[in-house]
């Protein structure tokens, strides 16, 4: 099993870093042992590390949103989604490790302060060769994100040819309203300028995308930029197959993979608790096909092992009474963590 050289949080870092273990909770099943253990059994705090494992970061964080002119809550978002995994079964073997890195707070509304700390802490986390899911918080994750990535790669290879798939309504193609700074709705354009300023290719593909909540310049932005765009009319069964062959195609010519789940993608029905929710959406199981498309063509049984990095943005409690949102993407982050070889460690 492979070693972590995680030696605890990031010294001197300019932001709070929380650790709400106190999330953690939930039914247990004394009668059937070990094979009923669920997730609040299984996870420990980072500094507990022996070896590589899964990596709960969270983002909590709206300040993005606010500055989008959107419903703010989503902070709050982290802590909701770890009360809603508590309870999941745990189907990985023995020596799998789930960690919770805890959570990177954004104060005084410094966006770009709490963007720069959580890079960093992903940068650790993929030198010391843990797999890193990030819980969000506002879509300006990714921008964050996309920094740590750089970070941690630098000039490998497999950043150069970085592919992003973005299970979205929106493109998050904005401009934003000063430089320097962004929003939840600028990650994607920021993300495309600082590969153009590398001479690196922009390659991004938004699955879902809702063309009445895209202006005009945000989808002749995407085709400017060469972004592939699937519309969530073209998600239904009859394009299902044409679909997966464009994911397929997309990973393919990829040299690594990004891939970040904006819970606003599905029905305002499944997911209220959103900054934005939809006027139609990907249906709920469809949306899971697709993303278990893209998971397996990331995989190492599929000779792979693209997946790079991945995180799920939007989640907001404070609409979301009764936890429907919470518990679709806790869904989303099982299904993440199961198609990783990190869970089936020898």
């Amino acid at each position: 099993m492979a070693k972590s050289s995680w030696k605890g949080p990031s010294e001197g870092h300019s932001t709070p870093l929380q650790y709400p273990m106190s999330a953690w909770s939930g039914r247990v099943d004394a009668a059937d042992a070990a094979t009923s253990r669920r997730w609040h059994q299984v996870v420990q705090p980072l500094d507990k590390a022996d070896c590589a494992g899964h990596v709960l970061l969270g983002f909590a964080s709206d300040e993005g949103v606010r500055r989008n002119q959107g419903r703010t809550g989503a902070a709050e978002g982290p802590r909701a989604l770890r009360r809603a995994l508590s309870n999941l079964a745990w189907h990985a073997n023995e020596t799998a490790r789930l960690y919770d890195a805890g959570d990177v707070a954004c104060q005084n509304q410094d966006l770009e302060a709490a963007q720069g700390e959580y890079a960093r802490l992903l940068a650790r986390l993929l030198a010391s060769g843990h797999q890193p899911i990030g819980l969000g918080g506002g879509h300006e994750i990714a921008w964050a994100a996309y920094c740590g990535l750089e970070q941690a790669l630098q000039d490998d290879a497999r950043l150069k040819g970085l592919g992003i798939i973005n299970f979205d309504a929106h493109l998050d193609l904005r401009a934003p309203d000063a430089q320097g700074t962004g929003t939840s709705g600028t990650p994607f354009l920021q993300i495309a300028q600082a590969r153009e300023a590398r001479s690196q290719p922009f390659r991004y593909m938004c699955i879902g995308a809702n063309e009445s909540s895209n202006t005009r310049t945000l989808i002749d932005r995407a085709a400017a930029l060469k972004a592939e765009i699937v519309f969530d009319v073209d998600t239904g069964s009859t394009e299902h197959a044409a679909v997966e062959r464009r994911i397929a195609r997309f990973i393919a010519e990829s040299t690594g993979i990004y891939l970040t789940f904006c819970l606003d993608v599905l029905p305002a029905a499944v997911a209220p608790g959103v900054s934005a929710p939809s006027g139609l959406g990907v249906e709920a199981g469809r949306a899971i096909a697709l993303l278990r498309t893209v998971l397996h063509h990331c995989s190492d049984d599929a000779g792979s092992g693209k997946l790079l990095i991945a995180d799920v943005a939007e989640m907001n409690p404070a609409h979301d009474p009764d936890g429907r949102t919470a518990r679709i993407a806790a869904r989303i982050v099982y299904e993440i963590l199961a198609s990783s070889p990190l869970r089936r460690a020898p």
